[in-house]
């Protein structure tokens, strides 16, 4: 999922008006005139009348702001003693955060090349289930991308060696097993489509190496759609649903912990926009989303999805588009502007009949411009085993063909397909 080293994701933006510069407005001096003294209070009078009110306004607004009583601490009408710390909400972020970072834990990516920790990639991850021997842990896809091997450190330090249990590069989880001696801490998951605009959230992860380390934030949008190139090829072909937050997340934190000031899971992080003079954008997978890929992992060691089996590039790519001279190889009628062209054809595809330069437009009679629409048509609205009709246009000629879908093969048997 990555669009960078840590899967930030990075765009243009304005440059930034300067600041407005304020200045202090040049006080005239105050001159103090003598008065003779009149009839009235004596002064004391005054002072100690002034005192009384005072006293009585600030008792009243204490007990406006806080909702307790003026006198504190006082008991309930149910007999439980009510503080001030309990709704403090920097006591809350610190009291949420003991309880989730126990569960956070760093991740050290060693590939072929790497000598020592100080040169492997780093991620985080949280844990998330515990049986008698083992614990398991949520990240992210592309913090474990290419990796020959890899460790777990823990919040007490302890490191711990590492299996895959499965990953998906499209909703860019993974879940990794360890042996569960000495691990306490569990996660509690939280309920991602509650989470309301302008909540406080709390970030913990390993930016940077510095393992345990806490940023809290807002939710800035609840289910923002961020675009992403799933080949690191610089092209948009898939939209990701995230959280969006103001909690600073920076290279590292990926894989690590969102959550509420319950203490709950309600996002893994995933990234952030890199550029100058940006801050306070990053994103988080919402916990919900998260889970249902995870139960696949866990149960079938990937996310069970249809499989079409076409490599494509679209017709109106504007970052890749095809010349005027390709696009009358392809004979296509003048009307016809959007579509996914058929650079390969495997599996289901290729037993249907699909091959190079064909260019699909429906799908079940329903329009299809880029590869993002076709693969959200496809995952969205097809089961294994279902039977889809495809249009495409072959030399100039409008065909279609029926496709029976199967259960998408690893990318080893992809590659051994290929090699065939």
């Amino acid at each position: 999922m990555g669009l960078f080293d840590d899967d930030f994701y990075s765009t243009k933006v304005a440059r930034p008006r300067q600041g407005m510069r304020l200045r202090r407005s040049k006080e005239e001096p105050h001159h103090w005139k003598a008065h003779a003294r009149s009839g009235g209070w004596a002064p004391w009078k005054v002072s100690l009348l002034s005192s009384l009110c005072g006293a009585f306004v600030a008792v009243l607004l204490f007990s406006l702001f806080t909702g307790l009583p003026s006198s504190s601490p006082s008991s309930s009408s149910q007999g439980h003693l009510t503080t001030l710390g309990a709704t403090d909400p920097y006591e809350r972020i610190s009291t949420a955060a003991a309880k989730v970072a126990p569960a956070v834990v760093s991740i050290l990516n060693y590939n072929d090349d790497t000598v020592n920790a100080e040169q492997s990639a780093l991620g985080s991850g949280v844990i998330f289930k515990k049986t008698k021997d083992k614990a398991y842990i949520i990240t992210n896809t592309h913090v474990i991308a290419d990796a020959s091997n890899l460790e777990v450190i823990t919040s007490d330090g302890s490191s711990h060696k590492v299996k895959v249990v499965g990953q998906d590069s499209i909703n860019d989880i993974a879940v990794l097993e360890i042996d569960g001696k000495g691990i306490e801490s569990v996660i509690d998951l939280g309920d991602s489509s509650k989470l309301r605009y302008g909540e406080t959230v709390i970030a913990v992860g390993n930016p940077l190496g510095l393992g345990g380390t806490l940023t809290s934030g807002v939710v800035s949008y609840t289910n923002r759609l961020i675009p992403i190139s799933l080949n690191q090829d610089g092209i948009y072909d898939w939209e990701q649903e995230v959280i969006q937050t103001s909690a600073a997340i920076n290279e590292g934190n990926s894989g690590g912990a969102l959550a509420d000031l319950n203490g709950h899971l309600i996002g893994i992080n995933t990234m952030k926009i890199s550029d100058m003079g940006v801050e306070g954008l990053g994103f988080a997978i919402p916990v919900n989303d998260v889970m249902k890929t995870v139960d696949d992992l866990m149960l079938h060691g990937k996310v069970v999805r249809p499989y079409l089996g076409v490599y494509t590039l679209d017709l109106s790519n504007p970052y890749a588009g095809i010349t005027r001279e390709q696009r009358e190889d392809l004979k296509l009628p003048a009307h016809v502007s959007d579509g996914v062209i058929v650079l390969e054809a495997h599996g289901p595809a290729k037993d249907a009949g699909l091959q190079l330069n064909d260019v699909i437009i429906q799908l079940d009679k329903q329009t299809i411009d880029s590869t993002k629409e076709l693969r959200r048509y496809l995952y969205d609205n097809k089961k294994i085993n279902e039977e889809m009709e495809v249009s495409f246009y072959r030399d100039g000629e409008l065909r279609s063909t029926t496709v029976k879908l199967s259960d998408k093969p690893s990318d080893t048997e992809i590659a051994e397909e290929e090699s065939k």
